[in-house]
């Protein structure tokens, strides 16, 4: 047996046990930095638009800092808020978004448990066209849609344009297939056990999904919940092509088509309707973050 003889004179390699915390902490630098950068990017309009809201007409025509209040006021906060015509725009506004929101998902779910876990011929291409047609941009379906209607009105004598109700629809053509696809996803990511043993023990399969698959999939159903409230909220192509009547208009077209008076632009209130507007979801988002953000990761992947 021969022994190893150690040269304590030879050289020794140093090693650099510091390098990858200095990477690490160049790169949350750089995160940082670009962080920095989007945050300032994305908060200036919604900024821009409150210093705007707390002007009145005359200093938002002068030639004055725009960045900069020299007199604010609540003028047009109380001249909206007190306006019949824009709490009208908001009733309709959260009418049509609360029976979307229950349409999609009365749609949405089953369909998605379907798709997932109950295993038929075509059910992977089924859920793939499903998102396709996602994928058409609405600026392409409101023209049929809009035909659809008319013709509807001629053989039946039921008109359906310009009223809010056919938002009712229209909405879902743009809500129901991402809320399924992300919903398919979650459900698929849950165990089989679960689904396997409620068979065994003698469930059905609307059993199953109503005990043991929506407690579970609550994230996910959140997560769809908001992005269709979202949509049908913000939305604005189909309420300007399918609504005319004051009295029919949602909340974005109301303030635009209400505001701007041939080529006069009440900017003070138009940017306050728009920040009073976008208050629920952002409400709502601010409440919701976690399980949204939950939903989408886990309806991500398959599993």
């Amino acid at each position: 047996m021969t022994a190893a003889v150690l040269d304590k004179g030879a050289p020794t390699r140093k090693t650099g046990y510091g390098s990858m915390s200095r990477d690490r902490a160049w790169a949350l630098k750089w995160s940082y930095f670009f962080l920095t950068l989007f945050v300032i990017f994305f908060l200036l309009p919604p900024v821009y638009m409150f210093i705007t809201s707390l002007k009145t007409s005359t200093e938002i025509s002068a030639a004055t800092n725009p960045w900069w209040v020299f007199h604010p006021t609540l003028e047009n906060y109380t001249g909206l808020l007190t306006s019949p015509q824009y709490l009208t725009f908001f009733k309709n506004s959260l009418i049509v978004s609360t029976f979307v929101v229950t349409i999609t998902m009365l749609i949405s779910i089953p369909a998605a448990f379907a798709l997932a876990r109950m295993r038929f011929w075509g059910s992977a291409t089924l859920a793939t066209g499903v998102f396709l047609t996602y994928l058409v941009p609405d600026t392409l379906l409101f023209i049929p849609l809009f035909k659809m209607f008319a013709v509807f009105h001629e053989w039946t004598g039921i008109q359906l344009l310009n009223r809010w109700w056919v938002l009712l629809v229209v909405y879902p053509t743009l809500t129901v297939p991402f809320c399924t696809w992300i919903m398919i996803g979650y459900f698929a990511s849950i165990p089989k056990e679960l689904d396997e043993a409620a068979i065994i023990d003698g469930a059905s399969w609307l059993q199953t999904l109503t005990r043991i698959f929506i407690p579970v999939a609550l994230p996910g159903i959140i997560a769809a919940t908001i992005f269709a409230f979202t949509v049908s909220w913000a939305q604005f192509l189909y309420p300007l092509a399918f609504t005319t009547s004051v009295d029919q208009l949602v909340l974005p077209v109301g303030i635009i088509t209400t505001l701007i008076k041939g080529d006069v632009f009440n900017w003070g209130q138009i940017m306050t309707g728009a920040l009073l507007g976008a208050a629920p979801p952002l409400i709502i988002y601010a409440f919701l973050m976690d399980y949204y953000i939950a939903g989408l990761t886990a309806g991500a992947t398959k599993g």
